[in-house]
């Protein structure tokens, strides 16, 4: 089979592109899509080949802008709302948590907004409190929004498509520390969100890391230095928050007997907790040699200095550390 290399924002791109080409009904709306750099290399030209009645650069209004996009969607139509920055979202919070999430269920499943809200998440380069959060959590939270959070180029592309192609409400989170990633991709095959679940992206024996978006990534680069220590973890990438399924973690917590989770957000009632509570619920009470353990920023908004922010967020270092100690116990 044929393969082509992309980058995490090219792959992103393709994903668009085949959207555009293959299904009328869709078209893309928010902030700064006609930029050349406000949403890096993934819409490049996007309004020249498809049309600015297909790519629509609005003007700053998250809340009116996801709100046409919601009432789009109800008419068939499957709207892309991009929010370069996942911070602002929150002036869209009514339209995405009060109607999108609820239609579906108020009207008896006879009302569809399958509207895909991509939020992106920036963070360092000394961007500060109000603009480097990470709100997956808010989001999972939500009876009726599915939310998803890819970690590898693959799923960059894959779980877009799938996103859009879905009928009921999406939350897309795009994470800019991700985009250095570069992958050979086959061709595009549409696959089922409903379907989709965690993924075993490394088979391990001495203990099960679980983690999303950029813990991920972080933790996979991790396990090399970590096999020089002889210490095999099992690394299971949640990528689909909401609905969460743990079948293929509780297994892996079953054979290792010991789990660590790491997260891109703050600790206190954060993604993390909710893992750590679901996992532990399904477990026999014996079924573990030591307490889980997490790792997750402080509770603390993200600080503007650089040298604040090396020690704020989480390193490839802090993973090898939790790990060591609890493979030790």
């Amino acid at each position: 089979m044929k393969t082509k290399k992309y980058d995490y924002g090219t792959a992103i791109l393709s994903a668009f592109e085949y959207l555009l080409k293959n299904y009328k009904e869709t078209f893309v709306i928010g902030q700064g899509l006609w930029s050349p750099w406000y949403v890096g290399n993934s819409m490049t030209d996007l309004d020249k080949k498809f049309g600015k009645n297909r790519v629509i650069d609005t003007p700053v209004s998250e809340s009116a802008t996801t709100g046409a996009a919601v009432g789009a969607s109800l008419t068939g139509m499957k709207p892309i709302v991009v929010h370069p920055r996942m911070d602002f979202m929150l002036y869209a919070m009514d339209a995405i948590v009060n109607q999108a999430a609820k239609w579906s269920h108020m009207f008896g499943g006879q009302a569809h907004p399958g509207v895909t809200i991509r939020g992106i998440i920036n963070r360092g380069g000394e961007q500060g409190a109000q603009h480097s959060q990470a709100l997956h959590a808010w989001f999972a939270h939500v009876p009726g929004l599915r939310v998803v959070m890819p970690s590898t180029v693959a799923d960059a592309r894959d779980l877009l498509i799938a996103s859009v192609l879905c009928k009921d409400p999406v939350i897309y989170i795009d994470d800019r520390w991700l985009y250095e990633q570069e992958a050979d991709l086959a061709p595009i095959k549409e696959i089922n969100l409903k379907i989709q679940k965690p993924q075993i992206t490394l088979e391990g024996k001495d203990l099960t890391i679980i983690a999303s978006g950029y813990s991920s990534f972080l933790v996979r680069n991790a396990s090399a230095k970590l096999k020089n220590l002889n210490i095999y973890p099992e690394i299971i990438d949640v990528r689909i928050l909401n609905p969460l399924n743990i079948e293929s973690i509780v297994k892996s917590v079953k054979k290792t007997k010991k789990f660590l989770v790491v997260d891109p957000g703050w600790i206190s009632s954060g993604f993390s907790a909710e893992l750590i509570a679901k996992v532990v619920e399904n477990l026999d009470i014996n079924c573990l040699k030591c307490p889980p353990a997490r790792i997750a920023l402080p509770d603390a908004p993200a600080p503007t200095s650089r040298v604040l922010e090396k020690e704020y967020y989480t390193s490839e270092e802090d993973i090898i550390s939790a790990t060591k100690n609890l493979v030790k116990e």
